[in-house]
């Protein structure tokens, strides 16, 4: 009788143990795993900002009338298309600090800021676009695009004129 009494016993510690060490990984690595992820969410905005440029360049030079079908997915964060301001900007709150929180970082045309509050930062990624007069859905208002589980469509379009209109629209 005493014999399976112990048995339950250590069956018992022992899983409880392996409980506490399944505890203790995930404590420390779960950190470490979201702020990889959050690494990799700004690294594919400045990638999806950059190639926004590109294209916005390459109808520029084709003339009006010119119009390109982009995909966009958003997993985390969102993405804001400021008519007023002719400038795209992309922001997150996440774990990583991209850049020095509080000061101002140019990574190519881009603007990159980071503010820490507590444990988490929020990142901004600005592209400002001073040759074009980016307008959404032919009005000069923002729209926003928040993340999502499907990519978006966004079309971009050369309305010409003399102050070369850009217009973007969610297709």
């Amino acid at each position: 009788m005493e014999k399976r009494g112990q048995v339950w016993i250590e069956t018992v510690t022992y899983t409880l143990v392996a409980l506490i060490l399944i505890g203790l990984v995930l404590a420390f690595a779960k950190p470490k795993i979201e702020e990889m992820q959050d690494q990799a969410v700004i690294d594919q905005s400045i990638k999806i900002i950059n190639e926004i440029d590109s294209v916005i360049k390459e109808i520029g030079e084709r003339g009006m009338g010119n119009k390109r079908k982009l995909e966009i997915s958003l997993k985390k964060g969102e993405f804001e298309i400021d008519s007023k301001n002719d400038t795209l900007i992309f922001f997150l709150e996440g774990t990583y600090m991209y850049s020095q929180p509080g000061q101002e970082y140019q990574e190519g045309d881009l603007n990159i800021t980071t503010i820490e509050k507590g444990k988490i930062y929020e990142i901004t990624i600005e592209k400002e676009f001073p040759n074009y007069n980016i307008t959404y859905s032919g009005k000069e208002e923002s729209k926003k695009i928040l993340k999502a589980s499907t990519p978006y469509i966004l079309l971009i379009t050369n309305n010409g004129g003399t102050t070369n209109n850009i217009d973007f629209e969610l297709g």
